[in-house]
């Protein structure tokens, strides 16, 4: 079966596993969904100090709130769909379903809570630059569809993690290393501007084939006037690549999880 067709024929399944994530995960807090903005929201005061600090005011605070936020969803992604398997083992041995729920509700779960926190970063974006006499671009329109392209790419990367480690163990402290560099090599807390200033014209396009780095500089170009978005060869690669990763990883997946249950 499709991957669209065991989300239609099990949808109400796919609807418990969401709303089971999301109450599991404000369960017993005080301040319940404030912790989803609270979280970003430090992190970037922070990142916006030490830059500060490190490279003077080259970066507006409002691209490293938005680098941020949007760099949240996909650790997020990666981290519940790591465990989303494993953490499941009585239910993926006991039951028969369609394991790709799993990571699926993960991703649909951190999306609930992404577009909370957005309309939050939305807001404290319109502040910061009403504070400068600018407002939120007209391309804020197009949103919604960059936020389906970035779900589709937390989609294969949940499904890849979450296959791996059941089969790998080291997949977590892997994946923690490698997402750590990702967060570095990627414009989180600087905008693409800081890029080709200190990289030259050299080495921006080999930098631009990293799709968090489309991905994330996509969402300042939809919100922040004068943001713009490259469109070159190596951009454009950057932009197919994540469509042909989905399909690896659904195949992979679906070629894993025959055996799930005998490796939990």
């Amino acid at each position: 079966m499709s991957l669209f067709g065991d989300i239609l024929a099990h949808r109400e399944l796919l609807q418990n596993l969401v709303a089971r994530d999301i109450k599991s995960r404000y369960k017993g807090s005080a301040l319940g969904f404030l912790w989803s903005v609270l979280n970003p929201l430090f992190m970037a005061v922070i990142y916006i100090f030490f830059l500060r600090l490190l490279a003077g005011r080259g970066v507006p605070s409002e691209d490293v709130i938005i680098g941020v936020f949007a760099w949240q969803f996909t650790a997020q992604c990666v981290t519940g769909g790591m465990n989303c398997i494993t953490g499941n083992a009585n239910l993926v041995k006991k039951v028969f379903f369609p394991r790709v729920l799993l990571p699926l509700s993960v991703v649909a779960a951190n999306l609930v809570n992404f577009l909370l926190t957005l309309a939050v970063q939305l807001v404290l974006v319109a502040l910061l630059l009403g504070a400068r006499g600018a407002h939120l671009s007209a391309w804020s329109a197009a949103l919604p569809a960059i936020i389906a392209y970035h779900v589709l790419f937390n989609l294969s990367l949940a499904l890849l993690v979450a296959a791996a480690n059941v089969y790998f163990r080291d997949t977590q402290h892997l994946v923690g290393l490698l997402m750590s560099a990702w967060f570095f090599v990627s414009p989180v807390m600087y905008n693409l501007s800081f890029v080709e200033k200190f990289a030259g014209p050299a080495l921006t396009p080999a930098y631009l084939l990293n799709p968090a780095a489309l991905i994330i500089t996509a969402y300042r170009a939809a919100q922040v006037p004068g943001a713009l978005l490259p469109w070159s060869g190596a951009a454009l690669v950057a932009w197919l690549w994540p469509a042909a990763l989905l399909v690896l990883a659904w195949r992979l997946f679906q070629r894993a999880q025959r055996d799930f249950a005998d490796w939990l």
